[in-house]
């Protein structure tokens, strides 16, 4: 499984890997919506650079849960976790519901306000790259090599070492590498990460047990929905069938009539 380590302390914030990001998945121009989320991600920014105290630049973007509440979550299917790392969806298949966005621990999944039947939006890991053995695009165009990418062993492997090198450089900690469960995005770095959503609660369990305890409970809303929804189609089917016997019923008088006028 492929993972992406970011070295915080290598990071220059120059943003090329969310031009990167943006070309890659043609995302166009960001919509100045008022309730834009302050980490700077949305519909049409996937991945985006934070400025801390201290000229520290931190990127963030879709964290790639190894057990995604986010696809737990989905009662579509519409995301899904990859064996290559990346978490994917498919806009086609999403029916806009928003589950995905209140069990994602990170805020990650954004909503796209700006078509008009909306949809999820989120970093994808550049998975169609991925797949033609290609490296994801931000970690292609980081002049400073802030984001390597590999295997996730290998990966970890190489934040350890790092830490080792360097002990007053670094927090001794990997992030991501066992919280909830552990991800495909892995961090290092010097200052605290809690701010882009590593709190220290979510502990190391996998959050989709939790996901499912509440979507147990959803089969009987569907239900009811459904049942709604079957109601309002037998109406609305009896009322047209009513409407249709009436106009041939009339039809028929009417052509009876104008026989009978034809032949007197």
């Amino acid at each position: 499984m492929k993972a992406i380590l970011t070295d915080v302390t290598r990071c220059i914030g120059c943003e090329l890997c969310v031009e990167k990001c943006k070309e890659i998945n043609k995302l166009g121009d960001d919509m100045p919506w008022r309730w834009q989320s302050r980490d700077g991600l949305s519909a049409s920014r996937w991945t985006s650079v934070i400025t801390r105290p201290g000229s520290h630049y931190v990127r963030k973007h879709c964290q790639h849960c190894l057990y995604p509440a986010c696809v737990a979550a989905c009662p579509v299917g519409a995301l899904k976790k990859t064996p290559e790392g990346p978490v994917i969806y498919d806009v086609s298949v999403c029916i806009g519901c928003r589950y995905c966005m209140n069990a994602c621990p990170f805020g990650i999944p954004k909503y796209d306000w700006n078509q008009a039947a909306p949809s999820i939006q989120k970093c994808n890991l550049c998975y169609p790259r991925i797949l033609q053995e290609k490296k994801p695009g931000c970690v292609e165009v980081c002049p400073t090599k802030a984001t390597i990418f590999g295997e996730r062993e290998e990966m970890i492997a190489e934040a350890n070492r790092r830490i080792r090198q360097n002990p007053d450089k670094y927090i001794h900690k990997v992030w991501g590498k066992e919280v909830v469960g552990g991800t495909s995005v892995l961090y290092i770095s010097g200052i605290d990460l809690s701010f882009l959503g590593w709190k220290k609660n979510l502990g190391n369990q996998p959050l989709p047990r939790y996901t499912w305890n509440i979507l147990t409970k959803m089969p009987s809303v569907f239900l009811g929905i459904g049942g709604l929804m079957a109601g309002v189609y037998w109406l609305y089917e009896r009322k047209n069938k009513i409407q249709t016997e009436k106009a041939q019923s009339t039809g028929y008088k009417q052509d009876q009539e104008d026989d009978g006028n034809q032949t007197s």
